[in-house]
């Protein structure tokens, strides 16, 4: 992994250089290509959905909350880090029967 010199970001290779993917300095890369590791990209399924229109179904179960909305007593959730490392995770949820959403802090 090589960081930007200006700004501290991550940098990308792009052909032969390294480029800083926040402020766009190149820069050589550091080491020889051994040294560098690529990954694949994410696929959908390993990503947390949070958003507005994100689709929960298929995601976990939980029949010990009530829905605010309708009263039903399962949802399905996700969990997700919002604080800091020390502090527990936030689990967010959606009524598997009128799609009401709301988040428990724990």
């Amino acid at each position: 992994m090589q960081f930007c010199d200006e700004c501290g970001s991550m940098m990308k290779k792009q052909d032969r250089m390294m480029v800083c993917a926040s402020c766009g300095c190149e820069a050589e890369q550091e080491g020889d290509a051994s040294d560098f590791v690529t990954t694949t990209e994410q696929t959908g399924d390993e990503l947390i959905e949070t958003e507005e229109d994100a689709n929960f179904e298929g995601k976990p179960t939980d029949d010990s909350v009530t829905c605010d909305d309708c009263g039903n007593g399962e949802a399905w959730y996700t969990i997700k880090q919002t604080g800091s490392a020390d502090e527990p995770p936030t689990r967010f949820f959606k009524c598997t029967d009128c799609g009401n959403r709301w988040r428990d802090y724990n």
